[in-house]
C-alpha cells in the first residue's frame, strides 16, 4: 500500500488503489494493509515503542511492521513521539486524524466478535485488544457507586479498569503502580468472554472455579454488569 498524502492526512491520490471515488475505498487505502488495524487497536490505547508494537502484536515481521507504520505515518494517522522520562526515547502514536478510528474500529471489532468460538489453543491474547473492547462494551448506566479500580488477570497478562462517576478508563493506572485494586479477577480467556456475553453466570463461573476472586463476590457482579459484549443470538454466521 503506497498513498501519496497531504499534510493534513488526507489522501491527495493514491498510487496503487481501488480506483473508485468511494470513502471506503479510500479507507482501505490507508488501513488495509495486513496488521494495519491491529497497529492503529494498539495505538488506540495510548502511545506505544516499536518493541512494546511488537510484543502486543504477536506474530508480525519485523519487516511488515516497519512497512506498516511507515505508510500510517505518510497518511497523517500516526505520528512520531518522543517520550517524556524515565525511559525517554521514541514511541508511536495516532494523530488526531488516526484517533477518529475508534469508534469504526470498535463496531468492526463487535462485528467480527459475533462469528468468533472460544478461543484455540495457541491463540494470543491481547491485552490492548481487550482494553478497547472494554471501552466499548462500557455501560455507565450500570456504573453506579463510589469510584473503583478492578484488576483482570488472564494468560498471566494484567489490565486495569477504573470506573468513576460513570466513566471508564481502560487501561487505568499501570499495574507496577502502588494502588490496591478493589477487586481482582483471574480468569481463562473462553470464560472472561462468556461472562462478558452473558452465556455464563458470574455466581456460577466463581463456584465452579473458573474464576477467581480476591475481593467481593458483588464487585464481581457490578464489574460484569458494567460491561457486555454481543451475545451469541446476536451472531447471523
Amino acid at each position: 500500500m503506497l498513498v501519496k498524502v497531504k499534510g493534513n492526512g488526507h489522501t491527495d491520490g493514491v498510487t496503487r488503489g481501488y480506483g473508485q471515488f468511494c470513502g471506503l475505498a479510500r479507507a482501505l487505502d490507508l488501513v488495509g494493509g495486513r496488521w494495519a488495524l491491529l497497529v492503529v487497536r494498539d495505538l488506540l490505547t495510548g502511545p506505544k515503542r516499536f518493541s512494546e508494537l511488537q510484543e502486543g502484536l504477536h506474530g508480525v515481521p519485523t519487516n511488515v511492521l516497519t512497512s506498516r507504520l511507515r505508510e500510517l505515518e505518510e497518511a497523517g494517522i500516526v505520528e512520531r513521539r518522543v517520550q517524556a522520562h524515565p525511559g525517554g526515547g521514541v514511541a508511536y502514536a495516532l494523530t488526531e486524524y488516526g484517533l477518529e478510528l475508534e469508534e469504526p474500529v470498535l463496531r468492526l471489532g463487535f462485528w467480527g466478535a459475533k462469528a468468533m468460538g472460544p478461543p484455540c489453543e495457541g491463540d494470543f491474547i491481547s491485552v490492548d485488544s481487550l482494553a478497547l473492547a472494554l471501552r466499548g462494551a462500557f455501560r455507565p448506566e450500570k456504573a453506579r457507586g463510589p469510584k473503583r479500580l478492578y484488576e483482570v488477570r488472564i494468560d498471566g497478562k494484567r489490565l486495569r479498569i477504573g470506573v468513576k462517576g460513570g466513566k471508564v478508563s481502560v487501561p487505568a493506572l499501570s499495574p507496577e503502580e502502588p494502588v490496591e485494586p478493589d477487586l481482582v479477577v483471574e480468569i481463562a480467556p473462553g470464560v472472561l468472554s462468556q461472562l462478558l456475553n452473558g452465556a455464563v453466570d458470574v455466581d456460577a463461573a466463581i463456584e465452579s472455579g473458573r474464576v477467581q476472586l480476591d475481593g467481593d463476590r458483588a464487585e464481581a457482579r457490578r464489574l460484569f454488569e458494567m460491561f457486555r459484549f454481543p451475545s451469541p443470538e446476536d451472531a447471523t454466521v
